[in-house]
């Protein structure tokens, strides 16, 4: 991004950076290992298709020596490099920082840790460090060292549950991953590696072969699981990018019996999100949300759906100034588009639903869309046994309720995360901006002073940050009508008269009309209004109220840059069919 931005003045570009977070994650390599059984993440505890119906319940590993293969074969190995790895923690990540630029063919790590750190005192690490023992819980002692990967579950036989305890530890059971994986250094990557917890297992009999290793001198189970190990992993995916963790309030429930857990895809450049821990996303859950937002049920005479006003080539967003309701009845606002809603502490214009469960269901039930009440649309979906069945398998049983409805409403809505545009890509390092699209970006995040030397479109104020929104609710200087209240309605505050939802800046090429009411057909328009258009009143937004009466007064090809800009926040991949950001 700095090449890209090198003619940019030094707080122009302190700016930039600021924005988007790329000091913290320009060279980081994040490696993801996601524990599959038949392809599908593991469940712990549930049956594997293996013999005598094994079920896994730990697997967790220690990792050290991560090294890239440069490409005439050498290898670059990071120093002091260690992660801790454990399904049962949802602790699937190991990053390291400071990756160099160049071509790389490989990538090699080992499950396990050399001798002399084996042997060494773990009281000494930090307390969050991957050996400190309180974090990992492998460590055997003085004399054993630490365990290199606990594999342990149950299984049956003739009846009886029995169970199996797999510690692979000490030198010789010292494991090496070695996977062929193209990709260029010095920009943000993940690479997402499956460990086949079938294949680990391959050939393993339990009556045979035993339910126990401490991997000592001659034992032979330890070193075919190490043979298995070492093979049973494989490349899913590499990203040019790296993701977040999500947080959750409170301990997240439990999966409904029979669920897969969904990861999103959010990148670690956006500020870190909080999802619901009442209602975990699953694949089965938002496959459902998926098909109740395409269904027309859940309108009065089943001729409209939410796509029906959320067209996602438009990035959910409606092309008409006002929809219209499945009555014909004409709406009293712009549809939002609906991408990244993870972030947003609240919905609708004028922000009158607190959380996106709450909000999923006023449409069903406004006069204006599609007018029917709850009650109703349990009935239609309760007597198809197909929706039953989705149900079912979403939440564990057939029940229908609007709790339901809402829940997996929303867990398809969170995974709609848009963060794949060209300006994204260019930050990146991976794509590159024209000379307008720059100029456009150095006035989006310049201020408006002369008389300090800078001329500006000082867009960042409202529309700051990775996501492009930076305030919740604003008066941007529209000309409106005496009962046009915004934010006020909600509030009954009159601080809040004329103040609207600041919506993000992203996809904005494809969202027209523009504001809340639709009122502007183009970008040009927009941009021709923050620069000439703006109309003073008592709860203008300061930001906007200290520039001169005449507006920024911005030149025909400072408004053409800005534009050009603008259209650099479009993604692409986000409009077409696999919308759903999912890891």
């Amino acid at each position: 991004m700095r090449t890209l931005l090198s003619k940019m003045p030094l707080g122009v570009w302190a700016m930039v950076t600021w924005m988007l977070g790329l000091s913290a994650w320009g060279q980081d390599l994040q490696l993801q290992i996601v524990p599959v059984v038949n392809g599908q993440t593991l469940r712990l505890n549930e049956p594997l298709a293996h013999v005598d119906a094994a079920k896994v319940t730990r697997l967790d590993c220690l990792l050290s020596g991560l090294a890239l293969q440069r490409e005439d074969g050498t290898w670059l190995e990071s120093k002091d490099w260690f992660a801790y790895v454990s399904a049962a923690l949802g602790r699937q990540t190991a990053k390291v920082s400071g990756m160099p630029a160049g071509e790389y063919k490989g990538i090699r790590f080992r499950i396990g840790v050399d001798e002399a750190t084996n042997k060494s005192d773990p009281n000494g690490y930090a307390p969050t460090h991957a050996l400190n023992p309180q974090v990992n819980g492998l460590h055997w002692g003085w004399q054993g060292g630490y365990i290199f990967m606990a594999l342990e579950g149950r299984f049956s036989k003739d009846g009886k549950e029995n169970g199996f305890s797999y510690h692979i530890a000490n030198a010789p059971q010292l494991m090496t991953v070695e996977v062929p994986v193209a990709f260029r250094g010095g920009r943000p990557l993940t690479v997402v590696l499956e460990f086949d917890v079938q294949r680990a297992l391959a050939g393993i009999d339990f009556a045979k072969d035993g339910t126990s290793t401490h991997s000592r001198a001659g034992d032979a189970l330890a070193a075919k699981l190490k043979a298995n190990i070492e093979k049973a992993f494989r490349v899913r995916s590499m990203h040019y990018d790296v993701y977040q963790t999500p947080a959750f309030a409170t301990k997240p429930a439990p999966l409904p019996a029979g669920t897969h857990a969904l990861t999103p895809a959010m990148t670690q450049r956006f500020p870190q999100v909080q999802l619901p821990s009442d209602n975990p996303l699953t694949q089965e859950g938002v496959a459902l949300g998926r098909q109740l937002f395409h269904d027309a049920r859940l309108s009065v005479n089943q001729t409209q759906s939410c796509a029906s006003c959320h067209d996602q080539a438009r990035a959910f967003a409606d092309a008409r100034r006002f929809s219209l309701g499945a009555q014909q009845q004409m709406g009293k606002r712009n549809a939002m588009p609906l991408f990244n809603l993870a972030w947003q502490p609240s919905f609708f214009w004028d922000g009158r639903a607190a959380t996106l469960r709450e909000q999923v269901l006023m449409p069903i039930q406004d006069v204006h869309e599609m007018n029917e009440t709850l009650p109703k649309v349990i009935a239609k979906l309760s007597a198809d046994p197909e929706c039953t069945q989705a149900f079912a398998k979403a939440f564990g049983s057939a029940e229908i309720t609007p709790e339901r409805v809402a829940k997996a409403l929303e867990q398809f809505l969170l995974t709609l995360v848009s963060q794949e545009s060209r300006f994204d890509r260019a930050a990146r390092k991976v794509a590159e901006l024209s000379e307008s699209e720059k100029r456009g970006l150095q006035l989006f995040v310049t201020e408006f002073d002369p008389k300090r030397g800078l001329r500006g479109a000082d867009c960042f104020h409202c529309h700051g940050g990775t996501l492009f929104t930076s305030q919740p609710f604003a008066s941007n200087g529209l000309e409106l009508a005496e009962d046009d209240l915004g934010r006020m309605a909600v509030t009954k505050n009159a601080a809040d008269r004329g103040k609207f939802k600041t919506p993000s800046l992203r996809n904005v090429s494809l969202t027209a009309p523009y504001m809340h009411d639709g009122r502007f057909n183009t970008l040009e328009e927009v941009v021709e209004h923050y620069s000439s258009g703006v109309r003073r009143s008592a709860t203008l937004d300061p930001n906007l109220a200290k520039h001169p009466e005449a507006g920024i007064q911005l030149t025909t090809q400072e408004k053409a840059d800005l534009v050009a800009f603008l259209k650099t926040l479009t993604d692409e991949s986000f409009t077409g069919a696999a919308a759903t950001a999912a890891r």
